[in-house]
């Protein structure tokens, strides 16, 4: 089936960030067949739509979640990061059942779906049932078992064992719609040993690591005491960085650190929001970008930001570095961009396939109304993505060539079921 999306604005976020005004984006099954000028002649394609006073870009790419928490959404809000994670989250996490995750994650695919997000990245507990579910509703996963390694050792075989049989099971399914990666919890909440062992699986699996890294100060210090070096230091000695690994967060980071995150290529997950409300500080991501390293954008779970709106970390991301390094063009609109999509895909090890409008990469892309004050005049249409659109501004999100939601109607998920049965199952919750 060809397709072809016409008279709009193309937001291609390529090599050279092109934007093509009266634009159109063809794409035949899941492959993008044509990006350019709108065509005299349409008649080779069997679907043409009318992108009249719409914005086409590349679909944004979250490269770190949790999805199946928004069923903690606005609970236990305004504390700091161990407090919450040990006194609240972990709590009511060790009540959830596979029900409370399929329909935490139908929850968030919702909203990722309404607010433009096409790929994302999920390290959670019970992924049989939340890659199921990214099955029916049409996202791309990049999904891991998560593991914390603070219990015996029977209970760690046990947690490898899971984590090895997702990663192997699930990689390259749903149309390979779903890749997997290996994932230890962190280098505080796993002893050395098991983070090898994880390592050797990812090895013999040939997929990617996934690690929370150096994300609060308590984080880096408490490494100190039981290891003797900082988190960055430890994970290399292990042999981490040898492999391809992205870390979630990278905020408390030296000089010589961001050297060593450069010189294995580490992908690194930028958290703004969720690190500003936990009161975990900021990474110091245009010194992270001077050095070469991948920086790509990620809300981490809507329990700690409280959405999953990625259009809220794109602003964010470029103004707040801005203002805490006292330097208007820390982060160009442009630049925070290529973070939410291009950057994005590199992060997730997929840079050839998705993160930009160009021949030959996968039909993934999002419509946004323009027809609306705050994108005009209209100067700049990536400075207008950046700093005045937002996800609720999405009227159409396609991933791999199907629409998933069409004039702002989800086409794969019931919505109404699933509001109400978050609801009865995080009432069934003991707090």
């Amino acid at each position: 089936m060809k397709n072809i999306i016409t008279n709009a604005t193309v937001i291609t976020v390529n090599e050279t960030n092109e934007v093509i005004q009266n634009g159109a984006v063809g794409f035949d099954g899941n492959i993008i067949t044509y990006v350019g000028e709108t065509p005299r002649d349409l008649s080779m394609y069997d679907v043409v739509i009318d992108g009249t006073n719409k914005y086409v870009l590349p679909g944004l790419i979250n490269t770190h979640g949790h999805v199946g928490m928004s069923l903690l959404r606005g609970f236990a809000d305004d504390l700091p990061l161990q407090q919450w994670l040990e006194d609240k989250m972990w709590p009511l996490e060790a009540q959830f059942g596979s029900d409370h995750v399929k329909w935490g994650t139908i929850i968030s695919l919702i909203e990722m779906i309404r607010t433009g997000t096409t790929t994302f990245v999920d390290m959670y507990d019970y992924m049989d049932q939340v890659a199921q579910e990214v099955e029916i509703a049409g996202l791309r996963g990049v999904l891991c078992r998560g593991v914390i390694g603070l219990c015996s050792e029977e209970e760690r075989a046990s947690k490898l064992a899971q984590a090895t049989a997702f990663a192997r099971e699930w990689n390259g399914k749903a149309n390979d719609r779903i890749r997997t990666m290996m994932a230890p919890h962190a280098p505080y909440t796993c002893p050395p040993e098991y983070i090898e062992q994880i390592l050797e699986k990812a090895k013999e699996l040939n997929v990617p690591m996934h690690i929370h890294m150096s994300e609060s100060k308590f984080e880096v210090e408490q490494n100190e005491r039981d290891y003797g070096v900082r988190p960055v230091a430890h994970l290399e000695n292990l042999g981490v960085f040898n492999h391809p690994t992205l870390v979630a967060h990278a905020v408390h980071l030296t000089d010589e650190e961001i050297d060593t995150l450069a010189k294995y290529n580490v992908k690194v997950a930028h958290n703004p929001i969720s690190n500003l409300k936990l009161g975990s500080g900021v990474a110091r991501v245009p010194a992270l970008l001077e050095k070469g390293v991948c920086v790509g954008l990620a809300t981490d779970s809507s329990a700690s930001n409280n959405n999953l709106n990625l259009f809220e970390e794109l602003k964010v991301t470029a103004i707040l570095h801005k203002g805490v390094n006292y330097d208007p063009i820390a982060i160009p609109a442009e630049e925070a961009l290529r973070m939410a999509t291009r950057y994005g895909a590199e992060a997730v090890f997929q840079k050839d396939e998705i993160g930009s409008l160009e021949l030959g990469k996968k039909a993934d892309m999002i419509m946004l109304d323009s027809a609306q004050a705050h994108y005009h005049p209209a100067h700049d249409p990536i400075s207008h993505v950046v700093y005045a659109a937002n996800g609720f501004d999405v009227t159409d999100t396609i991933v791999d060539g199907k629409f998933l939601m069409r004039n702002r109607e989800l086409l794969t998920i019931n919505e109404a079921e699933a509001i109400k049965e978050v609801n009865r199952l995080f009432s069934g919750l003991k707090r």
